[in-house]
């Protein structure tokens, strides 16, 4: 339980990012008054102010609401990514925002703008009276006023300008993100889209990061313990959205969610210390497919331009004469996955577009039975070899279901394990289905998260490793069979899997220079993930994760080993300060 005394040391805290803000939105009155002071009328008619500040009201109000919102679901504040997600894809932005308390935001909403309202009547004149005074005086009115405004805009006259940082004052992340100003954060965040010439995650000497990620990816062998049983399967991928690890009586101890998926490990091969790269879809997909750790607070899937010049498990089998085909319920265009897919050898892409019939729809697209039933069908002409990717949907928010609901409607958790359910329901309907074709026997099946997710236990936030911890399994006909049931437990990262699964095809995996193979024991046991204000580096032994904007540790599994603390974060440092200048370069 926080203190009540901590808690309210949040609005102090906020004051520097709050008085900042108020000075940009004071630039354009000011100049106003300028004009009017040096204009020589006695009194001038200010009713645009009230005009100027209904407007921002409205703005802000709304940004507000709309915070509450992402903050829930994503861990941070409302920012340009989801911003420009709002206006790219309004449909689906509505439809992520679905499973929100729509009264309680519409009550506060209504609250914030009739309340500014009273106060902009009650505080704002609509006439501004001048009494005559020398020119020199207006003038030092004027410089006075402007110095002033600079100074709260810039936080001061200190050495370095305002940061997020500056509100940050608590061990209790929360706090830390009330004090930052919304609109603040959404300006600064607006104008780091941007920056994608400029690496600022730079925080050691450059050849100390080189050496400690060149140590990270030394093996004393190039080995890798063989589990199939032929070096040119089909292969299908299918990346289950939000398929936490908490989901699996396996590695979550909940039971009935995923009856069907906790069965398939009985039968095949898991990588059950496996953390995700990021905490959403897009960099998830990244990670999974091309290898690409993710980049913090940015996306390379903004940068089509640099995306497009990844490696991709899908490219590398492409050359070895493989069939490559990908299917997704959503949209395809949306964060610019088609950019991803038809850019890296993908010969066959299926979204929501090439649906027809009747069948019951989500907001978002198909349900994942229907997709299934698609690729099956594709499957069964494919010639072979073939690669396959399959993107679900159904598991994301609003948590929408074609049938009854297993768990409940009433709550978010209900809902979320009840679209889990169904996700899995639909895993083993394709699998039952598939294993009536003759193409089977010779298929690698490998299943993976996008990403964790706070549902359904809400015990880990944004900064701990469980949030990002998720199952990664092998399975089919092709493995061993004295290596099905088997558990791999030495830490990994998604983007191992081109790694990992290239060397059981001894194909090279050497574009992939994030990449390492999970099969091969001299390998380091490691992952790197990130959010966007922060990041984690955890191995076999411990776990730290970092603040970025506040430079704290926020998480520390072992806290009486400082060194090795300090080890474990300076590696989390050298990693996201190379991917980011690999990003750059690209």
């Amino acid at each position: 339980m926080v203190p009540l005394s901590e808690a309210m040391a949040t609005f102090y805290h906020a004051l520097l990012l709050d008085l900042s803000m108020t000075a940009y939105l004071a630039v354009i009155p000011l100049f106003g008054y300028m004009v009017s002071l040096f204009s020589g009328s006695k009194s001038v008619n200010i009713k645009w102010i009230s005009i100027y500040n209904l407007i921002l009201l409205v703005i802000f109000s709304i940004l507000s609401i709309v915070n509450f919102n992402i903050y829930r679901e994503w861990g941070t504040k409302v920012n340009a990514k989801a911003i420009g997600f709002a206006f790219s894809s309004p449909g689906e932005a509505m439809a992520s925002g679905a499973s929100s308390p729509i009264a309680l935001s519409l009550f506060i909403l209504i609250l914030l703008i009739a309340g500014g309202y009273f106060l902009q009547k009650r505080l704002i004149p609509n006439q501004l009276s001048f009494q005559k005074s020398p020119i020199w005086l207006r003038s030092l009115i004027s410089v006075l006023l402007l110095a002033l405004t600079f100074m709260f805009i810039r936080g001061g006259f200190k050495g370095s300008p305002i940061t997020q940082s500056m509100a940050y004052f608590s061990k209790e992340q929360l706090l830390n993100h009330a004090a930052v100003n919304t609109e603040w954060n959404l300006l600064r965040s607006a104008l780091s889209e941007k920056m994608a010439s400029h690496n600022p995650y730079i925080s050691l000497d450059p050849k100390k990061a080189d050496e400690l990620i060149q140590n990270l990816y030394t093996a004393e062998k190039d080995s890798t313990t063989a589990i199939l049983t032929t070096s040119r399967p089909n292969v299908v991928m299918v990346i289950i959205e939000s398929f936490t690890a908490d989901l699996t009586k396996t590695l979550g101890n909940e039971s009935g969610i995923t009856p069907h998926f906790d069965s398939l490990i009985n039968k095949g091969v898991l990588f059950d210390n496996l953390y995700a790269s990021g905490s959403r879809t897009d960099k998830g997909l990244i990670a999974s497919l091309a290898g690409f750790p993710t980049l913090a607070a940015g996306s390379i899937v903004k940068w089509p331009e640099k995306l497009q010049k990844l490696p991709a498990i899908s490219s590398s089998l492409a050359k070895n004469g493989y069939h490559t085909s990908f299917y997704y319920g959503g949209e395809s265009e949306f964060d610019n996955y088609k950019a991803f897919i038809l850019s890296h050898d993908y010969q066959r892409l299926i979204d929501k577009n090439n649906f027809t019939g009747n069948a019951p729809k989500s907001f978002w697209g198909q349900y994942d039975e229907a997709v299934f039933d698609k690729q099956l069908q594709d499957l069964n002409t494919e010639k072979q070899p073939f690669y396959s990717t399959l993107l679900t949907l159904t598991n994301h928010e609003p948590y929408t279901l074609p049938g009854k609901s297993k768990f409940g409607n009433s709550n978010n958790v209900e809902q979320f394990k009840s679209t889990a359910y169904y996700t899995d329901s639909c895993i083993n309907a394709f699998l039952n289905n598939a294993k009536k074709q003759p193409w089977y026997n010779n298929t690698l099946f490998v299943f993976v998260a996008d990403h964790g997710h706070l549902l359904p236990k809400q015990s880990d936030d944004i900064s701990t490793p469980g949030r990002y911890h998720i199952p990664l399994l092998f399975f089919g006909e092709v493995i061993k069979k004295e290596f099905r049931g088997k558990k791999y437990s030495r830490v990994g990262s998604q983007v191992d899997i081109a790694a990992t699964l290239l060397a059981q095809l001894n194909i090279t995996a050497k574009e992939f220079k994030w990449s390492k193979n999970l099969l091969n024991p001299y390998t380091k046991p490691f992952a790197y993930f990130s959010w966007d204000n922060g990041m984690g580096f955890i191995d076999n032994e411990e776990c730290v994760t970092f603040d970025n904007v506040g430079k704290m540790t926020l998480f520390n599994s072992n806290d009486k080993d400082k060194e090795g603390t300090e080890k474990r974060l300076d590696l989390a440092k050298a990693y996201l300060q190379n991917v980011y200048q690999q990003f750059i370069a690209l």
